[in-house]
């Protein structure tokens, strides 16, 4: 799939991974679209690049659509890397013994994964009506997992739920768009310096790091939108999901 001249769409395109991806494909030619939340650092950035930036939240499935629509509408929409997403910290009881919060896991679950569907399924509803490639190819869709949907810590209930369900929807999407030619695959990343973890002092960045087994160190967001990158360049990865971790298996805690 040619980035050069063609539309791509990243949710969660202001910050950390998808701002590095929206980097990525705007250095690759392509019109980049940014879709996020925080207005302020996504407008920003489109000033910086001279890009196309819609304020959505990814739960709205109406906002969902008009930010997808825009973005088809100087280009084929032809690549979408989906990355908006959010953590929490509830066990699945507290030490008290008092339930998990409902509100938390709402929350969590549908920025993560009801928000990952919706911008799949409409960026692929659009995708599927643009002219085919000579192979037959329209389009790819990656989405963003992680290690957490295999190696869930403490408190992390909600979260692993999430993103596993991110990873499980990666097959029969790959097998649903096939016959529009719409490859889907999902990068689950591991400990990556994205501004969430930025916020940890010094020395606890530099502990997380050292657990990773090699390199020892957290992920370059760029690392994450190099391999968003190569999935989009290779015609044959599809249905995938993609570790993107350094080899780490996570502790308990």
């Amino acid at each position: 799939m040619e980035a050069t001249g063609a539309a791509a769409i990243v949710s969660g395109g202001a910050s950390g991974l998808g701002e590095a991806t929206a980097r990525r494909l705007h250095a690759a030619g392509a019109q980049v679209t940014i879709v996020d939340f925080n207005m302020e650092k996504g407008e920003a950035l489109a000033r910086e690049l001279g890009l196309k930036f819609v304020k959505c939240d990814v739960t709205d499935a109406e906002q969902v659509a008009e930010a997808v629509a825009a973005a088809a509408e100087d280009a084929p929409l032809r690549i979408a890397v989906n990355c908006a997403g959010t953590g929490t910290a509830v066990r699945t009881i507290a030490k008290d013994g008092t339930p998990h919060i409902r509100s938390e896991w709402d929350r969590v679950v549908d920025i993560n994964l009801l928000g990952t569907m919706l911008c799949m399924t409409h960026e692929a509803s659009v995708i599927s009506r643009s002219e085919p490639l000579a192979d037959g190819s329209r389009g790819v869709i990656v989405n963003t997992a992680s290690v957490a949907a295999f190696d869930g810590q403490i408190g992390q209930l909600a979260y692993s739920a999430s993103k596993g369900a991110v990873v499980a929807m990666t097959l029969p999407a790959a097998r649903d768009l096939a016959v529009v030619g719409v490859r889907v695959c999902t990068i689950a990343p591991g400990l990556m310096d994205t501004p969430l973890l930025g916020m940890l002092p010094a020395e606890a960045k530099k502990a997380l790091g050292e657990s990773v087994v090699f390199p020892k160190r957290l992920g370059d967001p760029d690392e994450f939108a190099r391999m968003a990158m190569a999935v989009i360049d290779n015609d044959y990865l599809n249905g995938e999901v993609i570790r993107l971790d350094g080899a780490i298996r996570m502790q308990p805690k």
